[in-house]
């Protein structure tokens, strides 16, 4: 029984010194470039590769002076959702949206030199915008402070009203911002009012002297180059010129006979658009589907039905709804855990770009009416009766109800061939086939409109 009881203690020993020697995984995520849709595609596929590799602890180590506000608050969501802390390491600059990502980590480390702050929103040339986009923002930053909670005295372990001056030159807070400036915290200033745990000089201070683990194994996230394309065709800018692209093309194409560039345009937008949110699995299989369906929509009613109805509208609203749906992680049509910032986004960006190739149709037709470069393409010279032009003769009505042949292939406009005599006619339906017998069913405009004749 005393040997038994001596087997069990070396074997706890054994086991005790395995678990000793066991290293922490802990994962590290560089974010030092502009906060935008690569940032944002690095954060979300460091952290579900820090889940696969089951870490304890995701380190983000921040240096940015910011960017895009929605990107931001994606990022900031996924931080505080994740079910493995997140650790910042500010190494130097968590400026305007990289504060809002700072401070929603569950601790915040500073390097001796950095600052954080200064989230004002503001436009492309750096000027604030109205109060509307700033209002949010500041409820953005307070909602990120709260969310941490309170300490065991009844104080907020960070102070909403510190992160709302962030933003805001018109928040004070005593003994700290007062000065109707927007406020930045330096290391000292962050430890001073508890938005900083303890002033490191790298990752390797945070893991051994703050946490504590002597043995660990550092990972990095690597991006690789597809995260660096995704992340460049994901920006909502290129989407919205992708959707420009594939609504000119398609349009274009429509207007003119045979398959040619337009067309080529349009399917490689296409691809680009839909491929990136395929792979993140944004884009199902059935809003692929709808789109394809709209398309074929589309080209019916343009070849096949004259005028513009309800094939026409049902194939516009299904390319709007498939590239609008593509961008939004709905379930089956289910919208429950979709926030509506994001349908907004989805949305607005469609609507952008047609409007921007609207505006461009708009100024394309306006060069060519004007003197400028495209002012050859237009004609602007009036055939009057006075230089000797003549109104069209009406004689071709009588050739209507009469047979005859396509002397060409029509499609839809070509030649026919009546009583050895070649007219220029245009299918009304469809294309029509070289030597297809058809009749002529319509004069207008000095044009002569045929139908095949079927068997």
């Amino acid at each position: 029984m005393k040997k038994f009881h001596k087997y069990i203690f070396f074997i706890t020993l054994f086991f005790h010194a395995l678990a000793g020697n066991s290293q922490v995984p802990i994962y590290q995520i560089d974010i030092d470039t502009e906060i935008g849709s690569t940032t944002w595609r690095y954060l979300r596929a460091g952290l579900h590769r820090a889940q696969e590799e089951k870490a304890q602890i995701v380190i983000l180590r921040l240096n940015t002076y910011g960017g895009t506000v929605v990107h931001a608050d994606s990022m900031r969501t996924a931080i505080l959702n994740s079910p493995i802390p997140v650790y910042a390491f500010i190494d130097n600059n968590a400026a305007s949206a990289g504060a809002l990502i700072a401070i929603a980590c569950d601790s915040i480390y500073m390097r001796n030199s950095a600052s954080m702050g200064a989230a004002t929103v503001v436009n492309e040339t750096g000027a604030a915008m109205p109060d509307k986009y700033q209002s949010y923002m500041r409820a953005t930053m307070r909602a990120t402070a709260e969310a941490h909670g309170k300490d065991s005295t009844g104080n907020w372990r960070r102070n909403p009203l510190i992160a709302e001056a962030m933003v805001d030159e018109r928040v004070v807070v005593p003994h700290l911002c007062d000065s109707g400036k927007v406020l930045t915290l330096t290391a000292h200033e962050a430890i001073a009012q508890n938005y900083c745990e303890a002033i490191v000089g790298n990752i390797d201070e945070i893991i051994t002297q703050r946490l504590r683990y002597e043995n660990y194994e550092l990972q990095k996230f690597e991006p690789s180059l597809f995260d660096d394309i995704a992340g460049f065709l994901t920006n909502p800018a290129l989407q919205a010129i992708l959707v420009t692209l594939i609504f000119g093309g398609i349009f274009m194409e429509l207007k003119t006979p045979g398959i040619g560039f337009p067309a080529a345009v349009a399917c490689t937008a296409a691809v680009l658009y839909f491929a990136p949110l395929y792979i993140d699995g944004l884009a199902a299989n059935w809003e692929i589907l709808i789109f394809v369906v709209g398309v074929i929509l589309l080209i019916f009613e343009f070849l096949v039905i004259p005028g513009f109805g309800i094939a026409g509208i049902s194939g516009f609203v299904l390319i709007f709804a498939a590239l609008v749906l593509a961008l939004i992680g709905n379930v089956n049509f289910d919208f429950q855990f979709v926030p509506a910032a994001e349908i907004n986004k989805g949305i607005l960006t469609v609507i952008s770009g047609i409007v921007v190739y609207a505006v461009l149709l708009l100024l394309f037709f306006q060069k060519i009416g004007s003197k400028g470069p495209l002012h050859h393409l237009a004609l602007h010279s009036s055939q009057t009766t006075d230089t000797g032009y003549i109104g069209v003769p009406t004689g071709l009505q009588e050739y209507i109800g009469k047979t005859g042949k396509a002397a060409t292939i029509l499609r839809p406009s070509g030649k026919i061939l009546i009583d050895r005599t070649q007219f220029d006619a245009v299918a009304l339906y469809g294309y029509i086939e070289k030597d297809a017998p058809v009749r002529v069913v319509k004069y207008e405009n000095a044009q002569l409109y045929v139908i095949e004749i079927k068997n």
